[in-house]
Protein backbone atom coordinates (compact mmCIF):
# COMPACT_ATOMS: atom_id res chain seq x y z
CA UNK A 1 0.00 0.00 0.00
CA UNK A 2 0.96 3.30 -0.90
CA UNK A 3 1.70 6.52 1.17
CA UNK A 4 -1.27 8.04 -0.53
CA UNK A 5 -3.20 4.81 -0.28
CA UNK A 6 -2.64 5.12 3.60
CA UNK A 7 -3.63 8.79 3.83
CA UNK A 8 -6.84 8.18 1.70
CA UNK A 9 -8.05 5.27 3.82
CA UNK A 10 -6.55 7.00 7.37
CA UNK A 11 -8.87 9.74 5.64
CA UNK A 12 -11.75 7.76 4.92
CA UNK A 13 -11.35 6.41 8.63
CA UNK A 14 -11.89 10.31 9.87
CA UNK A 15 -14.39 11.11 7.74
CA UNK A 16 -16.53 7.69 9.24
CA UNK A 17 -15.80 8.57 12.87
CA UNK A 18 -16.71 12.91 12.17
CA UNK A 19 -19.96 11.64 10.07
CA UNK A 20 -21.28 8.90 12.87
CA UNK A 21 -20.32 11.59 15.78
CA UNK A 22 -22.78 13.70 14.33
CA UNK A 23 -25.53 10.97 13.33
CA UNK A 24 -24.96 10.28 17.27
CA UNK A 25 -25.15 13.96 18.35
CA UNK A 26 -28.19 14.40 16.34
CA UNK A 27 -29.79 11.46 17.57
CA UNK A 28 -29.31 12.55 21.14
CA UNK A 29 -31.05 16.42 20.39
CA UNK A 30 -34.31 14.02 19.43
CA UNK A 31 -34.18 12.75 23.31
CA UNK A 32 -32.64 15.84 24.97
CA UNK A 33 -35.38 17.79 24.85
CA UNK A 34 -37.77 15.26 26.75
CA UNK A 35 -36.17 16.51 30.36
CA UNK A 36 -36.00 20.28 29.04
CA UNK A 37 -39.57 21.15 27.95
CA UNK A 38 -40.96 22.00 31.43
CA UNK A 39 -38.32 24.83 31.23
CA UNK A 40 -38.89 25.34 27.72
CA UNK A 41 -42.02 26.05 28.29
CA UNK A 42 -42.30 28.19 31.27
CA UNK A 43 -39.14 30.40 29.01
CA UNK A 44 -42.46 31.13 26.12
CA UNK A 45 -45.09 31.90 28.47
CA UNK A 46 -46.48 27.91 29.31
CA UNK A 47 -47.66 26.49 32.47
CA UNK A 48 -47.73 22.62 32.78
CA UNK A 49 -50.91 21.72 31.99
CA UNK A 50 -50.46 23.57 28.62
CA UNK A 51 -48.61 20.58 27.36
CA UNK A 52 -50.76 20.32 24.14
CA UNK A 53 -49.67 23.61 23.26
CA UNK A 54 -46.09 22.83 23.37
CA UNK A 55 -46.28 19.24 21.22
CA UNK A 56 -45.29 21.64 18.23
CA UNK A 57 -41.57 21.39 19.90
CA UNK A 58 -41.46 18.01 19.49
CA UNK A 59 -43.83 17.48 16.07
CA UNK A 60 -41.54 20.71 14.89
CA UNK A 61 -38.57 18.83 15.24
CA UNK A 62 -40.14 15.02 13.83
CA UNK A 63 -41.77 16.64 10.55
CA UNK A 64 -38.27 18.60 9.80
CA UNK A 65 -36.89 15.78 10.40
CA UNK A 66 -38.99 13.27 8.12
CA UNK A 67 -40.32 15.34 5.82
CA UNK A 68 -37.19 17.28 4.25
CA UNK A 69 -35.47 13.43 4.04
CA UNK A 70 -35.88 12.31 0.46
CA UNK A 71 -34.63 15.67 -0.64
CA UNK A 72 -31.96 15.86 1.36
CA UNK A 73 -31.59 12.29 0.06
CA UNK A 74 -31.63 12.75 -3.11
CA UNK A 75 -29.29 16.08 -3.30
CA UNK A 76 -27.15 13.99 -1.51
CA UNK A 77 -26.75 11.39 -4.52
CA UNK A 78 -26.65 14.88 -6.78
CA UNK A 79 -24.15 16.99 -5.32
CA UNK A 80 -22.04 14.49 -3.20
CA UNK A 81 -22.12 13.07 0.64
CA UNK A 82 -19.82 15.88 2.59
CA UNK A 83 -21.51 18.61 1.02
CA UNK A 84 -24.74 17.37 1.96
CA UNK A 85 -23.02 16.50 5.55
CA UNK A 86 -21.46 19.84 6.15
CA UNK A 87 -24.71 21.83 5.35
CA UNK A 88 -26.89 19.52 7.59
CA UNK A 89 -24.94 20.37 10.19
CA UNK A 90 -24.77 24.26 9.47
CA UNK A 91 -28.31 24.04 9.45
CA UNK A 92 -28.82 21.75 12.44
CA UNK A 93 -26.27 24.52 14.20
CA UNK A 94 -28.61 27.21 12.94
CA UNK A 95 -31.56 25.25 14.30
CA UNK A 96 -29.75 25.25 17.61
CA UNK A 97 -29.45 28.97 17.95
CA UNK A 98 -32.76 29.61 16.71
CA UNK A 99 -33.67 27.48 19.80
CA UNK A 100 -31.35 28.61 22.09
CA UNK A 101 -32.04 32.52 21.81
CA UNK A 102 -35.82 32.33 20.53
CA UNK A 103 -38.22 34.43 22.72
CA UNK A 104 -41.85 32.86 21.85
CA UNK A 105 -43.07 29.68 20.88
CA UNK A 106 -43.03 30.27 17.22
CA UNK A 107 -39.11 30.95 17.31
CA UNK A 108 -38.61 28.17 19.45
CA UNK A 109 -40.91 25.15 16.84
CA UNK A 110 -38.79 27.31 14.08
CA UNK A 111 -35.66 26.68 15.28
CA UNK A 112 -36.70 22.88 16.19
CA UNK A 113 -37.65 22.35 12.66
CA UNK A 114 -34.22 23.48 11.22
CA UNK A 115 -32.60 21.29 13.93
CA UNK A 116 -34.55 18.13 12.37
CA UNK A 117 -33.71 19.17 9.12
CA UNK A 118 -30.03 19.15 9.23
CA UNK A 119 -30.20 16.25 11.81
CA UNK A 120 -32.35 14.42 9.99
CA UNK A 121 -29.77 14.92 6.42
CA UNK A 122 -27.13 13.48 8.42
CA UNK A 123 -28.28 9.65 8.06
CA UNK A 124 -28.49 9.14 4.42
CA UNK A 125 -25.38 11.15 3.60
CA UNK A 126 -23.50 9.22 5.99
CA UNK A 127 -25.19 5.73 5.10
CA UNK A 128 -24.30 6.41 1.36
CA UNK A 129 -20.81 7.60 2.40
CA UNK A 130 -20.37 4.45 3.77
CA UNK A 131 -20.90 2.77 0.38
CA UNK A 132 -19.00 4.99 -1.20
CA UNK A 133 -16.09 4.46 0.78
CA UNK A 134 -16.07 0.15 1.70
CA UNK A 135 -17.17 -2.47 -0.86
CA UNK A 136 -20.16 -4.88 -0.16
CA UNK A 137 -17.92 -7.21 1.73
CA UNK A 138 -16.07 -4.60 4.25
CA UNK A 139 -19.58 -2.35 4.87
CA UNK A 140 -20.79 -4.37 7.46
CA UNK A 141 -18.85 -3.16 10.68
CA UNK A 142 -18.87 0.71 9.40
CA UNK A 143 -22.88 0.45 9.48
CA UNK A 144 -22.48 -1.52 12.77
CA UNK A 145 -20.71 1.99 13.70
CA UNK A 146 -23.34 4.13 12.56
CA UNK A 147 -26.13 2.00 13.58
CA UNK A 148 -24.14 1.79 17.41
CA UNK A 149 -23.34 5.81 17.43
CA UNK A 150 -27.38 7.08 16.81
CA UNK A 151 -28.67 4.46 19.43
CA UNK A 152 -26.04 5.22 21.97
CA UNK A 153 -26.95 8.57 20.89
CA UNK A 154 -30.62 7.80 22.11
CA UNK A 155 -29.28 6.72 25.10
CA UNK A 156 -27.33 9.69 26.20
CA UNK A 157 -29.27 12.31 24.60
CA UNK A 158 -31.51 12.60 28.07
CA UNK A 159 -28.71 11.97 30.61
CA UNK A 160 -27.11 14.65 28.65
CA UNK A 161 -30.05 17.32 29.53
CA UNK A 162 -30.31 16.17 32.66
CA UNK A 163 -26.01 16.87 33.45
CA UNK A 164 -26.35 20.56 31.95
CA UNK A 165 -29.69 21.25 33.16
CA UNK A 166 -28.11 20.35 37.13
CA UNK A 167 -25.72 23.32 36.09
CA UNK A 168 -27.40 25.64 33.55
CA UNK A 169 -30.45 26.56 31.53
CA UNK A 170 -31.94 24.96 28.55
CA UNK A 171 -30.64 27.54 26.88
CA UNK A 172 -27.38 26.08 27.22
CA UNK A 173 -28.16 22.52 25.86
CA UNK A 174 -28.77 23.92 22.53
CA UNK A 175 -26.10 26.61 22.95
CA UNK A 176 -23.68 23.52 22.99
CA UNK A 177 -25.45 21.88 19.88
CA UNK A 178 -24.40 24.78 17.83
CA UNK A 179 -20.44 24.78 19.27
CA UNK A 180 -20.61 21.11 18.51
CA UNK A 181 -22.31 21.29 15.03
CA UNK A 182 -19.59 23.93 14.01
CA UNK A 183 -16.90 22.24 14.87
CA UNK A 184 -18.16 18.54 13.48
CA UNK A 185 -18.65 20.58 9.86
CA UNK A 186 -15.31 22.13 9.93
CA UNK A 187 -13.73 18.79 10.84
CA UNK A 188 -15.58 17.40 8.10
CA UNK A 189 -14.49 20.03 5.50
CA UNK A 190 -10.41 19.77 6.97
CA UNK A 191 -10.62 16.07 6.20
CA UNK A 192 -12.14 16.53 2.69
CA UNK A 193 -9.18 17.80 1.22
CA UNK A 194 -7.29 14.43 2.42
CA UNK A 195 -10.02 12.12 0.65
CA UNK A 196 -10.54 13.51 -2.40
CA UNK A 197 -9.33 11.33 -5.55
CA UNK A 198 -5.77 11.35 -6.93
CA UNK A 199 -4.52 14.59 -8.26
CA UNK A 200 -6.62 16.98 -5.85
CA UNK A 201 -4.33 19.52 -4.42
CA UNK A 202 -4.95 19.95 -0.28
CA UNK A 203 -3.27 23.37 -0.66
CA UNK A 204 -5.59 24.63 -3.30
CA UNK A 205 -8.89 23.19 -1.54
CA UNK A 206 -7.65 25.17 1.76
CA UNK A 207 -6.84 28.26 -0.26
CA UNK A 208 -10.18 27.91 -1.80
CA UNK A 209 -11.97 28.63 1.01
CA UNK A 210 -13.79 31.86 0.51
CA UNK A 211 -13.07 34.09 3.62
CA UNK A 212 -15.70 36.97 2.81
CA UNK A 213 -18.15 34.70 1.93
CA UNK A 214 -17.44 32.86 5.60
CA UNK A 215 -17.10 36.51 7.33
CA UNK A 216 -20.54 37.54 6.01
CA UNK A 217 -22.34 34.82 7.04
CA UNK A 218 -20.38 34.87 10.40
CA UNK A 219 -22.09 38.56 10.42
CA UNK A 220 -25.13 37.65 9.55
CA UNK A 221 -25.40 34.75 12.17
CA UNK A 222 -24.33 37.53 14.71
CA UNK A 223 -27.11 39.92 13.93
CA UNK A 224 -29.56 37.20 13.98
CA UNK A 225 -28.84 36.03 17.25
CA UNK A 226 -29.04 39.97 18.80
CA UNK A 227 -32.10 40.26 16.91
CA UNK A 228 -33.79 36.85 18.62
CA UNK A 229 -31.68 37.54 22.31
CA UNK A 230 -32.07 41.23 22.14
CA UNK A 231 -29.38 41.83 24.92
CA UNK A 232 -31.34 44.35 27.70
CA UNK A 233 -27.89 46.30 27.59
CA UNK A 234 -28.27 46.73 24.08
CA UNK A 235 -32.27 47.62 24.28
CA UNK A 236 -31.94 49.57 27.54
CA UNK A 237 -28.94 51.85 25.74
CA UNK A 238 -29.26 55.34 24.71
CA UNK A 239 -27.55 55.06 21.54
CA UNK A 240 -27.29 50.69 21.08
CA UNK A 241 -31.11 50.90 21.69
CA UNK A 242 -31.72 52.69 18.80
CA UNK A 243 -31.41 49.98 16.81
CA UNK A 244 -34.13 48.03 18.62
CA UNK A 245 -36.72 50.82 17.40
CA UNK A 246 -39.00 49.03 15.17
CA UNK A 247 -39.54 50.74 11.72
CA UNK A 248 -43.21 49.73 11.21
CA UNK A 249 -45.16 47.99 14.29
CA UNK A 250 -44.04 46.70 17.51
CA UNK A 251 -41.57 43.51 16.05
CA UNK A 252 -38.08 43.32 16.33
CA UNK A 253 -38.17 42.01 12.66
CA UNK A 254 -39.06 45.79 11.59
CA UNK A 255 -36.27 46.96 13.89
CA UNK A 256 -32.68 48.79 12.02
CA UNK A 257 -30.88 45.61 13.62
CA UNK A 258 -33.20 43.12 11.52
CA UNK A 259 -32.89 44.89 8.61
CA UNK A 260 -28.87 44.68 8.98
CA UNK A 261 -29.53 41.15 9.60
CA UNK A 262 -31.24 41.19 5.98
CA UNK A 263 -28.85 43.01 4.24
CA UNK A 264 -26.11 40.78 5.34
CA UNK A 265 -27.50 37.87 4.03
CA UNK A 266 -28.54 39.60 0.93
CA UNK A 267 -24.47 39.86 0.50
CA UNK A 268 -23.64 36.64 1.66
CA UNK A 269 -25.77 35.62 -0.78
CA UNK A 270 -24.42 37.57 -3.77
CA UNK A 271 -20.94 36.88 -2.96
CA UNK A 272 -21.78 33.05 -3.14
CA UNK A 273 -23.37 33.74 -6.56
CA UNK A 274 -20.03 35.51 -7.81
CA UNK A 275 -16.94 34.08 -5.97
CA UNK A 276 -14.64 32.02 -8.23
CA UNK A 277 -14.85 29.33 -5.51
CA UNK A 278 -17.64 30.24 -2.95
CA UNK A 279 -18.46 28.64 0.56
CA UNK A 280 -21.46 27.45 -0.75
CA UNK A 281 -21.93 27.27 -4.09
CA UNK A 282 -25.37 28.58 -4.99
CA UNK A 283 -25.16 28.44 -8.07
CA UNK A 284 -25.48 24.92 -8.57
CA UNK A 285 -28.46 24.67 -7.28
CA UNK A 286 -30.08 24.71 -11.12
CA UNK A 287 -29.02 21.18 -10.93
CA UNK A 288 -30.59 20.54 -8.29
CA UNK A 289 -33.87 22.04 -9.69
CA UNK A 290 -33.68 20.12 -12.93
CA UNK A 291 -32.52 16.80 -11.41
CA UNK A 292 -33.99 16.44 -7.54
CA UNK A 293 -37.92 17.24 -8.81
CA UNK A 294 -38.97 20.02 -6.35
CA UNK A 295 -42.55 19.69 -7.09
CA UNK A 296 -42.28 15.88 -6.51
CA UNK A 297 -40.27 16.86 -3.40
CA UNK A 298 -42.63 19.16 -2.00
CA UNK A 299 -45.30 16.37 -2.62
CA UNK A 300 -44.01 13.99 -0.72
CA UNK A 301 -42.87 16.22 2.19
CA UNK A 302 -46.35 17.40 2.07
CA UNK A 303 -47.70 14.05 2.28
CA UNK A 304 -45.25 12.90 4.99
CA UNK A 305 -46.12 16.12 7.03
CA UNK A 306 -49.80 14.85 7.23
CA UNK A 307 -48.43 11.50 8.56
CA UNK A 308 -46.56 13.02 10.86
CA UNK A 309 -49.66 15.45 12.40
CA UNK A 310 -51.51 13.24 12.78
CA UNK A 311 -49.93 11.32 14.80
CA UNK A 312 -47.26 13.08 16.64
CA UNK A 313 -49.17 15.73 18.00
CA UNK A 314 -51.61 12.98 19.78
CA UNK A 315 -51.25 11.60 23.76
CA UNK A 316 -50.55 7.74 22.94
CA UNK A 317 -51.87 6.79 26.11
CA UNK A 318 -55.10 7.68 25.22
CA UNK A 319 -55.46 8.60 21.91
CA UNK A 320 -55.02 7.17 18.59
CA UNK A 321 -54.76 10.58 15.93
CA UNK A 322 -54.80 14.04 17.33
CA UNK A 323 -58.33 16.25 17.06
CA UNK A 324 -57.25 17.34 13.58
CA UNK A 325 -55.96 13.87 12.52
CA UNK A 326 -58.47 12.76 10.11
CA UNK A 327 -57.80 16.00 8.23
CA UNK A 328 -54.55 15.64 8.14
CA UNK A 329 -54.34 12.17 6.97
CA UNK A 330 -57.20 12.98 4.02
CA UNK A 331 -54.22 15.77 3.13
CA UNK A 332 -51.61 13.54 3.30
CA UNK A 333 -53.57 10.93 0.76
CA UNK A 334 -53.86 13.46 -2.15
CA UNK A 335 -50.27 15.13 -1.49
CA UNK A 336 -49.62 11.13 -2.12
CA UNK A 337 -51.36 10.74 -5.15
CA UNK A 338 -50.72 13.86 -6.84
CA UNK A 339 -46.60 12.40 -5.77
CA UNK A 340 -47.37 9.17 -7.59
CA UNK A 341 -48.80 10.96 -10.72
CA UNK A 342 -45.76 13.36 -10.34
CA UNK A 343 -43.47 10.51 -10.37
CA UNK A 344 -44.69 9.08 -13.54
CA UNK A 345 -44.56 12.53 -15.66
CA UNK A 346 -41.41 14.37 -14.17
CA UNK A 347 -38.58 13.81 -16.95
CA UNK A 348 -35.94 13.45 -13.74
CA UNK A 349 -38.36 12.23 -11.09
CA UNK A 350 -37.53 12.92 -7.25
CA UNK A 351 -36.75 8.92 -7.30
CA UNK A 352 -35.05 7.80 -10.16
CA UNK A 353 -37.18 5.30 -12.24
CA UNK A 354 -36.29 1.39 -10.78
CA UNK A 355 -33.94 2.93 -7.76
CA UNK A 356 -35.86 0.22 -5.69
CA UNK A 357 -36.83 -1.94 -8.23
CA UNK A 358 -35.22 -5.08 -7.31
CA UNK A 359 -36.68 -7.19 -4.31
CA UNK A 360 -34.19 -6.45 -1.59
CA UNK A 361 -34.79 -2.85 -2.04
CA UNK A 362 -37.38 -2.16 -1.86
CA UNK A 363 -38.04 -5.28 0.49
CA UNK A 364 -35.10 -3.42 3.01
CA UNK A 365 -38.02 -0.07 2.95
CA UNK A 366 -40.86 -2.69 3.95
CA UNK A 367 -38.87 -4.36 6.57
CA UNK A 368 -37.25 -0.99 7.74
CA UNK A 369 -41.63 -0.12 7.77
CA UNK A 370 -42.30 -3.21 10.14
CA UNK A 371 -39.18 -2.70 12.38
CA UNK A 372 -40.18 0.98 13.32
CA UNK A 373 -43.81 -0.70 13.86
CA UNK A 374 -42.65 -2.67 16.81
CA UNK A 375 -39.82 -0.78 18.09
CA UNK A 376 -42.14 2.08 18.76
CA UNK A 377 -44.13 -0.08 21.48
CA UNK A 378 -40.74 -0.47 23.82
CA UNK A 379 -40.10 3.08 23.45
CA UNK A 380 -43.58 4.10 24.58
CA UNK A 381 -45.00 1.59 26.13
CA UNK A 382 -42.19 0.03 28.53
CA UNK A 383 -42.03 3.36 30.66
CA UNK A 384 -45.68 3.78 30.97
CA UNK A 385 -45.78 -0.28 32.37
CA UNK A 386 -42.89 1.08 34.58
CA UNK A 387 -44.98 3.93 36.01
CA UNK A 388 -48.56 1.71 36.39
CA UNK A 389 -46.75 -0.63 38.57
CA UNK A 390 -43.65 0.14 40.50
CA UNK A 391 -43.12 3.52 39.72
CA UNK A 392 -46.27 5.75 39.70
CA UNK A 393 -44.55 8.79 40.97
CA UNK A 394 -40.85 8.09 39.18
CA UNK A 395 -40.76 9.32 36.07
CA UNK A 396 -37.07 9.18 36.09
CA UNK A 397 -37.41 5.11 37.73
CA UNK A 398 -39.66 4.10 34.65
CA UNK A 399 -37.03 5.72 32.04
CA UNK A 400 -34.76 3.71 33.60
CA UNK A 401 -36.68 0.71 33.03
CA UNK A 402 -36.24 1.39 29.39
CA UNK A 403 -32.19 2.34 29.56
CA UNK A 404 -31.67 -1.30 29.92
CA UNK A 405 -33.29 -1.79 26.33
CA UNK A 406 -31.79 1.53 24.80
CA UNK A 407 -28.50 -0.05 26.08
CA UNK A 408 -28.80 -3.51 24.25
CA UNK A 409 -29.31 -1.45 20.93
CA UNK A 410 -26.06 -0.47 20.28
CA UNK A 411 -24.56 -3.78 21.37
CA UNK A 412 -26.51 -5.58 18.90
CA UNK A 413 -25.41 -3.23 16.07
CA UNK A 414 -22.12 -3.57 16.76
CA UNK A 415 -22.32 -7.10 16.76
CA UNK A 416 -24.63 -7.69 13.71
CA UNK A 417 -22.23 -5.45 11.33
CA UNK A 418 -19.42 -7.75 12.91
CA UNK A 419 -21.44 -10.98 11.89
CA UNK A 420 -22.42 -9.51 8.59
CA UNK A 421 -19.18 -10.91 7.41
CA UNK A 422 -19.66 -14.49 7.69
CA UNK A 423 -23.73 -14.43 8.12
CA UNK A 424 -26.12 -13.38 5.32
CA UNK A 425 -28.23 -10.02 5.60
CA UNK A 426 -31.47 -11.99 5.43
CA UNK A 427 -30.62 -14.77 8.03
CA UNK A 428 -28.94 -12.05 9.86
CA UNK A 429 -32.03 -9.44 10.02
CA UNK A 430 -34.44 -12.12 10.88
CA UNK A 431 -32.71 -13.89 13.69
CA UNK A 432 -32.93 -10.08 15.48
CA UNK A 433 -36.43 -9.41 15.09
CA UNK A 434 -37.14 -12.93 16.46
CA UNK A 435 -35.10 -12.03 19.25
CA UNK A 436 -37.12 -8.65 19.71
CA UNK A 437 -40.81 -10.51 18.88
CA UNK A 438 -39.27 -13.75 21.82
CA UNK A 439 -38.65 -10.46 24.24
CA UNK A 440 -42.27 -8.78 23.60
CA UNK A 441 -43.74 -11.97 24.68
CA UNK A 442 -41.95 -12.64 27.45
CA UNK A 443 -42.65 -8.79 28.41
CA UNK A 444 -46.61 -9.73 27.76
CA UNK A 445 -46.57 -11.95 31.01
CA UNK A 446 -45.08 -9.31 33.17
CA UNK A 447 -47.63 -9.10 36.23
CA UNK A 448 -47.48 -5.67 38.63
CA UNK A 449 -44.22 -6.88 40.63
CA UNK A 450 -42.72 -8.38 37.97
CA UNK A 451 -40.17 -4.71 37.10
CA UNK A 452 -39.08 -5.59 40.58
CA UNK A 453 -36.93 -8.92 39.54
CA UNK A 454 -33.73 -9.03 38.55
CA UNK A 455 -34.79 -11.54 35.23
CA UNK A 456 -37.01 -8.71 34.24
CA UNK A 457 -33.76 -7.08 32.74
CA UNK A 458 -33.33 -10.49 30.48
CA UNK A 459 -36.43 -9.83 27.78
CA UNK A 460 -35.70 -6.57 27.51
CA UNK A 461 -32.03 -7.12 27.39
CA UNK A 462 -32.81 -9.57 24.70
CA UNK A 463 -35.78 -7.31 22.69
CA UNK A 464 -32.89 -4.70 22.50
CA UNK A 465 -30.54 -6.89 21.12
CA UNK A 466 -32.61 -7.78 18.85
CA UNK A 467 -33.34 -4.70 17.18
CA UNK A 468 -29.51 -3.62 17.27
CA UNK A 469 -28.43 -6.97 15.32
CA UNK A 470 -31.14 -6.40 12.61
CA UNK A 471 -29.51 -2.64 12.00
CA UNK A 472 -26.68 -3.45 9.94
CA UNK A 473 -28.21 -6.34 8.09
CA UNK A 474 -30.98 -3.97 6.35
CA UNK A 475 -29.13 -0.73 5.83
CA UNK A 476 -26.27 -3.36 3.74
CA UNK A 477 -29.02 -5.43 1.95
CA UNK A 478 -30.44 -2.16 0.95
CA UNK A 479 -27.10 -0.78 -0.47
CA UNK A 480 -26.42 -3.58 -1.71
CA UNK A 481 -28.92 -4.16 -4.37
CA UNK A 482 -28.96 -0.13 -5.31
CA UNK A 483 -26.87 1.96 -7.42
CA UNK A 484 -24.72 4.14 -6.00
CA UNK A 485 -26.27 7.17 -7.97
CA UNK A 486 -29.33 6.50 -5.91
CA UNK A 487 -27.89 5.60 -2.51
CA UNK A 488 -28.62 9.16 -0.87
CA UNK A 489 -32.78 8.62 -2.08
CA UNK A 490 -32.36 5.09 -1.41
CA UNK A 491 -31.26 5.43 2.90
CA UNK A 492 -33.96 8.39 2.99
CA UNK A 493 -36.69 5.73 2.26
CA UNK A 494 -35.13 3.59 4.47
CA UNK A 495 -35.10 6.17 7.25
CA UNK A 496 -39.02 7.49 6.28
CA UNK A 497 -40.25 3.49 5.85
CA UNK A 498 -39.11 3.28 9.29
CA UNK A 499 -40.13 6.63 11.02
CA UNK A 500 -43.87 6.29 9.75
CA UNK A 501 -43.59 2.89 11.01
CA UNK A 502 -43.20 4.07 14.21
CA UNK A 503 -45.96 6.59 13.84
CA UNK A 504 -48.38 4.23 12.40
CA UNK A 505 -47.43 1.63 15.01
CA UNK A 506 -48.06 3.76 17.92
CA UNK A 507 -51.79 4.62 16.37
CA UNK A 508 -52.08 0.61 15.60
CA UNK A 509 -51.35 -0.20 18.91
CA UNK A 510 -52.88 2.26 20.86
CA UNK A 511 -56.03 0.90 19.60
CA UNK A 512 -55.66 -2.50 20.37
CA UNK A 513 -54.52 -1.87 24.03
CA UNK A 514 -57.63 0.27 23.91
CA UNK A 515 -59.90 -2.00 22.94
CA UNK A 516 -58.67 -4.41 25.40
CA UNK A 517 -58.69 -1.63 28.43
CA UNK A 518 -62.24 -1.18 27.50
CA UNK A 519 -63.11 -4.75 27.52
CA UNK A 520 -61.53 -5.45 30.65
CA UNK A 521 -62.87 -2.59 32.21
CA UNK A 522 -66.41 -3.42 31.83
CA UNK A 523 -66.12 -6.39 33.69
CA UNK A 524 -64.90 -4.08 36.58
CA UNK A 525 -67.56 -3.65 39.18
CA UNK A 526 -69.24 -0.12 40.05
CA UNK A 527 -67.32 2.23 42.52
CA UNK A 528 -70.11 1.57 45.16
CA UNK A 529 -70.25 -2.23 45.08
CA UNK A 530 -66.13 -2.36 45.16
CA UNK A 531 -66.05 0.20 48.02
CA UNK A 532 -69.52 0.36 49.23
CA UNK A 533 -68.88 4.02 49.03
CA UNK A 534 -69.06 6.75 45.94
CA UNK A 535 -65.86 7.36 46.54
CA UNK A 536 -62.63 5.41 45.02
CA UNK A 537 -60.84 3.34 47.12
CA UNK A 538 -57.66 1.46 46.81
CA UNK A 539 -59.45 -1.56 45.50
CA UNK A 540 -61.25 -0.24 42.71
CA UNK A 541 -58.03 1.40 41.73
CA UNK A 542 -56.00 -1.65 41.78
CA UNK A 543 -59.02 -3.49 39.26
CA UNK A 544 -58.31 -0.08 36.85
CA UNK A 545 -54.85 -0.99 36.89
CA UNK A 546 -55.05 -4.43 36.25
CA UNK A 547 -56.70 -3.19 32.89
CA UNK A 548 -54.20 -1.23 32.21
CA UNK A 549 -51.76 -3.73 32.39
CA UNK A 550 -53.42 -5.98 30.35
CA UNK A 551 -53.76 -2.90 27.60
CA UNK A 552 -49.75 -3.05 27.84
CA UNK A 553 -50.10 -6.64 27.46
CA UNK A 554 -52.11 -6.38 24.27
CA UNK A 555 -49.33 -3.56 23.20
CA UNK A 556 -46.66 -6.22 23.40
CA UNK A 557 -48.67 -8.87 22.08
CA UNK A 558 -48.95 -6.69 18.72
CA UNK A 559 -45.30 -5.78 18.87
CA UNK A 560 -44.35 -9.10 18.84
CA UNK A 561 -46.48 -9.80 16.06
CA UNK A 562 -44.99 -6.74 14.02
CA UNK A 563 -41.56 -8.41 14.93
CA UNK A 564 -42.30 -11.33 13.32
CA UNK A 565 -43.43 -10.02 10.37
CA UNK A 566 -40.68 -8.20 9.86
CA UNK A 567 -38.54 -11.16 10.56
CA UNK A 568 -40.27 -13.29 8.19
CA UNK A 569 -40.15 -9.90 5.54
CA UNK A 570 -36.21 -10.22 5.67
CA UNK A 571 -36.01 -13.90 5.69
CA UNK A 572 -37.60 -14.07 2.41
CA UNK A 573 -37.42 -10.48 1.01
CA UNK A 574 -33.58 -10.06 1.56
CA UNK A 575 -32.31 -13.64 0.99
CA UNK A 576 -31.23 -12.91 -2.73
CA UNK A 577 -28.73 -10.49 -1.07
CA UNK A 578 -25.05 -11.53 -0.46
CA UNK A 579 -22.81 -9.57 1.77
CA UNK A 580 -20.17 -10.03 -0.03
CA UNK A 581 -21.36 -9.78 -3.37
CA UNK A 582 -19.26 -8.44 -6.66
CA UNK A 583 -19.44 -4.50 -5.70
CA UNK A 584 -16.51 -2.53 -6.60
CA UNK A 585 -15.07 0.19 -4.60
CA UNK A 586 -16.64 3.60 -5.10
CA UNK A 587 -15.48 6.89 -5.81
CA UNK A 588 -15.84 9.33 -2.49
CA UNK A 589 -18.87 10.75 -3.29
CA UNK A 590 -16.95 14.41 -2.32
Amino acid sequence: MTAGQQRADGAARALLVLAAVAVGFAAADTYVVVLALPEMMASVGLNLDELQRAAPVVSGFLLGYIAMLPLIGRIADIRGRIPVLVGSLVVFSVGSLVTAASYDLVTMVAGRFLQGVGGGGLVPATLALVADIWTAEQRGVPLGVVGAVQEVGSVLGPLYGAVVLSFSTWHTIFWLNLAVGLVLAAGLLAVRPAASPAGHNATESRAAVDWLGALLAVLAVVALALVLLAPERLTSGLTTGLAYIPYAGDSRWTTPMALTCYVLAALFVGRELSAKRPLIDLRSTADIRSSADLIGAGLLGLALAGVVLAFATADPEVQVFSPLGPWFLAGSAVAALLFVWRQRVATYPLIPQRALADRPAWGAVLVSFLIGSSLIAALVDIPIFARVTVFPNSQLGAALVLVRLLAALPVGALAGGYLLRRVPAAVLASVGMVAAAAGFVWMAQWDRSALDSPVATVPLVLCGLGFGLAIAPVNAALLAATRSEVHGIASALLIVARMVGMLVGISALTTIGLRRFYAVAADVPSIQQVCGADRICDAYVDALREAGIAQIHAIFWGAAVAALLAAVASAVLLRTVDPTGPRGRRGLGL
